[in-house]
């Protein structure tokens, strides 16, 4: 068996994740086409490279069934419970920059902060009957955030797709997603919270707590972590 490090497949991120490696004198790359999800290692020992997509790193982690893994830590901290126990954080890579933030309509003027929201929310359940809704693909990031920052009155709806027209098509009153610059808000009519950045996120790479290694695996885990310099 080998040191199996699994990275995005696609991408910017496969990209930059490529580059990463290569600076640190670790050349990662794709055998055969795109298509194709089979990668070569050459400069780490026996180190197995597994091209997923950026979402089934972590899970693949968690189950121990790739040892190494750049993903994005919202991703991580998203669809991990107790993420800290599963994996470990090695390095943080320096590229894939995005907030997960909440945002309101701008045209609530009134609304800037998180106390601000929860007034409106209760307010909001009084004049309609039914609770503010989220919209979010991040379900556990966004609730376990607002618990500790003491919003009740507000459920969350699921969003697959574009999060950000989900208060224009009036199916949420705000939203929770991933942003790098704030464009995309804007073009929405939507606004951040002063307070609301629930998480800055990055391509990280993480190392599975629970994975087996020989003593011959752990020897190369140990080799490439010093090469890289994340120790």
């Amino acid at each position: 068996m080998s040191v199996r490090l699994g990275v995005p497949s696609k991408g910017r991120l496969m990209e930059k994740t490529f580059d990463w490696f290569g600076a640190r004198g670790v050349t990662l790359g794709r055998t055969g086409s795109e298509r194709e999800y089979a990668g070569v290692v050459e400069g780490a020992g026996d180190v197995e490279l597994v091209l997923l997509s950026a979402g089934e790193i972590p899970r693949e982690l968690a189950a121990g069934r790739i040892h190494l893994g750049v993903t994005g830590t919202d991703l991580v901290r998203e669809n991990l419970a107790a993420w800290q126990d599963r994996v470990e954080p090695l390095a943080e890579l320096g590229f894939g920059h995005a907030d997960l933030v909440l945002a309101v309509p701008q045209a609530w003027v009134d609304v800037g902060t998180l106390d601000d929201l929860d007034a409106v929310a209760a307010a909001f359940r009084e004049v309609h009957g039914h609770r503010l809704r989220i919209a979010t693909k991040y379900h556990r990031l966004v609730r376990e955030f607002l618990r500790e920052n003491g919003v009740a009155d507000y459920r969350l709806v699921d969003s697959q797709g574009a999060t950000e027209g989900t208060v224009k098509n009036e199916t949420a009153e705000a939203i929770a997603d991933i942003t790098s610059t704030g464009d995309t808000l804007r073009a929405n009519h939507l606004k951040l919270l002063e307070d609301g950045v629930i998480l800055r996120s990055q391509a990280t790479l993480f190392r599975a707590r629970r994975a087996a290694l020989s003593d011959a695996e752990r020897g190369v885990m140990a080799d490439l972590i010093v090469k890289l310099g994340v120790d």
